[in-house]
């Protein structure tokens, strides 16, 4: 297709493209030349002509137990049987409880309680109300700042953005949250190019959190965000032992930390969430896309008692925490993320994750020397290969090689210059062998 019209989108068996506006999307160039999903299973998609396609992203870094996973589609099925929709406030439903406890249960020790949502943005969003509100609720309502991180990704609402570090993301919208302020990132190729796991270098970047606290006094910081893993801008690592100082300095000066995992949870990292492989539990932690495997949309934030208890000592039938979202516990997405917490558990996915990072870390670091590469790391099922750009082209080689993996059967992702690998769960060593090597003749027919 050369234009986007209905009567051409017709003759190639696609529906009238042009009244949706899409996300995150170069609208006109993929209206002129669309690449269609129709179909998936496992770890394959098909394109609307029969293409089939190596899924090297797990759909959005989301269908951790592979696409239409058997048991989590048949649970969606039950349940829409069952009861399609119930009163999100002053009523439950049994199955938006069992999630909780089964979620609790997987959590890190401390965060025993589950507020449900509908996807990472909102998560955010409510993370950070909750931080504000128990600050309040203490006697502390100065606490009205938050530190998040140069490079970080924490959503697209107002208040993710605003604490957010990706500059293209925040330039159009002017009117982000007052006083928030942001760490320097830990991506310093010059010293950690070609990591294999945790970079050695850089926990001392931790310690810029103490010149941002004695800037501003700590006695108006709410909360410090990041990722344990920042994925949306290119998977960078943590430094050995960052987080963990990051940990130190919160507690010193009264200030909580929250872990946006929405990307490194569910098994992506090789464990159940990076706070436990990484050994550092935060006071609030966002999850969304691997919480039902990517099979119906669901957030969630898990909160520790302390935070819970903070809440609780309103009078008896007032509202403690005035917030949620009609949504919110959604009876399909509660079955879908069940079905998903039982599946990884009895299917050994977060174990069979961490025995194929080591042949993931081989296969791309081989990659090294090719052309245009200037980085390789990983951690988990988690990769990436950082591309030297194009002068004046920023984004346009790693765009390139994407479309060249996808010709050629694979889905890879690009974030700036930079292609990431984040595979279902289920891969083996032929699959990460396949992805890789498109990669790899990707990037040697790359300009």
């Amino acid at each position: 297709m050369t234009e986007a019209n209905p009567m051409q989108a017709a003759e190639a068996g696609l529906p009238n493209l042009e009244p949706f506006w899409m996300p995150f999307t170069a609208n006109q160039y993929f209206k002129r030349n669309p690449r269609m999903i129709s179909r998936a299973e496992g770890v394959y998609c098909w394109t609307h002509d029969g293409k089939r396609l190596l899924d090297g992203v797990a759909g959005l870094w989301c269908c951790n137990a592979g696409h239409c996973h058997p048991r989590i589609v048949q649970a969606v099925k039950d349940q829409i049987d069952t009861l399609d929709y119930a009163l999100a406030f002053q009523v439950g439903h049994p199955k938006v409880f069992e999630l909780a406890e089964k979620l609790t249960d997987l959590a890190p020790d401390g965060l025993d309680y589950a507020f449900f949502v509908n996807s990472g943005s909102e998560a955010v969003d409510t993370a950070l109300k909750m931080a504000l509100a128990y600050h309040r609720l203490r006697g502390e309502g100065a606490r009205t700042r938050f530190i998040g991180r140069e490079k970080g990704y924490h959503g697209v609402g107002f208040g993710g953005i605003s604490v957010g570090g990706i500059s293209p993301n925040r330039k159009l919208f002017g009117a982000l949250l007052p006083g928030t302020d942001h760490l320097p990132h830990t991506h310093h190729i010059e010293h950690n190019a070609y990591s294999r796991g945790l970079p050695e270098w850089g926990a001392h970047l931790a310690d810029e959190l103490e010149n941002i606290v004695a800037l501003h006094d700590p006695s108006t910081i709410a909360a410090v965000i990041v990722e344990p893993i920042a994925g949306s801008a290119g998977v960078l690592m943590p430094p050995q032992g960052y987080l963990k100082r990051l940990r130190e300095i919160c507690d010193r000066h009264g200030i909580l930390l929250i872990f946006d995992e929405v990307i490194c949870g569910f098994g992506r990292v090789g464990a159940a969430f990076a706070a436990e492989r990484m050994g550092v539990t935060p006071d609030l932690m966002t999850l969304a896309k691997g919480l039902t495997s990517g099979h119906v949309p669901m957030g969630a934030v898990l909160a520790s008692k302390a935070i819970y208890q903070g809440f609780m000592g309103a009078p008896e039938g007032a509202i403690e925490f005035p917030h949620g979202y009609t949504y919110s516990g959604h009876p399909l997405a509660a079955a879908a993320g069940c079905a998903a917490l039982d599946v990884y558990r009895e299917e050994g996915l977060f174990e069979h994750a961490h025995a194929m990072e080591p042949v993931l870390e081989d296969a791309l670091h081989d990659l090294r020397g090719e052309p245009h590469v200037i980085d390789i790391r990983n951690y988990g099922l988690l990769g990436a290969v950082e591309l030297e750009p194009i002068e004046g082209k920023p984004t346009a080689r790693a765009m390139d090689v994407f479309r060249r993996c996808f010709d050629a059967g694979v889905i890879v992702r690009t974030t700036g210059d930079i292609v990431a690998l984040t595979p279902p769960l289920t891969v083996n060593e032929d699959h990460i062998a396949t992805i890789v090597d498109t990669l790899r003749e990707a990037l040697r027919q790359a300009d």
